[in-house]
């Protein structure tokens, strides 16, 4: 983690404090759509090859994740998985921490090769009104001359709405993957029964099915602390995960009917938008991992020259064919 100018010993000390990284989540372990996660992985075993690729198209060899979602889905566990599945090292980047835009490169250019860097809740960062790191400076970080100085890095960044900070952001070519998280659904959560408490089916699975149906929604983090706690009786856990479900249910409708949405969350779409990946690539980028995935959809973000590789594209595409 970066040192602020308090902490360091002295003009040209060390900007980076190291302890070792212990974290316990894999990809594996992270509550994610078994197709998106996939595709994830893929995109990540493609990178590491993919060396003599990129400096073909005159790219620095990088990539760079965005992971958007409510709070309590699961991104920061997906940023440690990623950098435990690569087996690089991990440098998380406090940005109250940066003394000013300069100061910001100076912590980039003490990075090592082989590591993954993380800007957690970017978006919040950016809707201040004051900081010492301007918008510029945030952008030359993610991808001006100074990023390029130094390989076979990821970057990670995580927010909470991506749609509310400037659009320049997450453009093509600062953004290669845009990784959505939503708040737990049912498939989600028997993925989450499974690993907490050991059911593969209950007898109260239907019952939970049904609230989900009816719109309920919590996020991953919220059910997992509840299964934790009842860990010991399963059928107790279900029981109180119903509770919560049901009172997020009348919650959300009692916040509709006074014309309000539930915090944490962007809009009522937030609960119903399934996960999603989208790369964002140059053209010949596109086409490459396009025949990785098999799939290539341009939809309501062609302004963008986005490649759309929802997981909901699997039902769709018995309908439509894929370009």
């Amino acid at each position: 983690m970066n040192l602020d100018g308090g902490d360091r010993p002295g003009e040209g000390g060390p900007r980076w404090l190291s302890v070792p990284f212990t974290h316990p989540a894999t990809i594996d372990t992270v509550v994610m759509d078994p197709e998106l996660k996939g595709k994830v992985k893929s995109d990540l075993e493609s990178f590491l090859k993919s060396k003599q690729y990129y400096h073909r198209l005159g790219r620095v060899w990088k990539r760079s994740y965005l992971l958007h979602g409510a709070s309590g889905t699961g991104k920061s566990s997906f940023a440690a998985a990623v950098a435990k599945f690569l087996e690089y090292d991990i440098y998380d980047v406090d940005l109250s921490r940066v003394a000013d835009d300069s100061d910001l490169k100076a912590l980039l250019l003490q990075t090592t090769p082989r590591s993954v860097i993380v800007v957690e809740d970017l978006d919040r960062f950016l809707e201040r009104k004051s900081t010492a790191v301007s918008l510029s400076g945030v952008l030359s970080f993610m991808d001006g001359i100074v990023s390029c100085c130094g390989e076979e890095r990821v970057m990670v960044f995580t927010m909470n709405d991506k749609d509310r900070i400037d659009q320049a952001v997450t453009r093509p070519g600062r953004i290669d993957v845009h990784v959505h998280f939503p708040l737990c659904d049912f498939s989600a959560f028997k993925g989450l029964a499974s690993n907490y408490l050991g059911l593969k089916e209950h007898k109260l699975f239907p019952q939970v099915e049904e609230i989900f149906q009816a719109g309920a929604r919590l996020s991953p983090a919220h059910i997992g602390e509840i299964m934790i706690a009842n860990r010991s009786s399963p059928t107790r856990a279900l029981k109180t995960v119903i509770g919560a479900l049901q009172s997020s249910s009348e919650g959300r409708e009692v916040l509709s009917k006074n014309g309000a949405t539930l915090t944490g969350s962007r809009s009522g779409r937030e609960a119903a938008e399934p996960a999603s990946v989208f790369c964002r690539e140059s053209v010949h980028t596109v086409r490459e991992f396009g025949k990785l995935y098999g799939l290539l959809k341009m939809g309501s973000r062609r302004r963008d020259n986005s490649m759309d590789l929802s997981s909901g594209e699997k039902e769709g595409s018995k309908h439509e064919a894929q370009s």
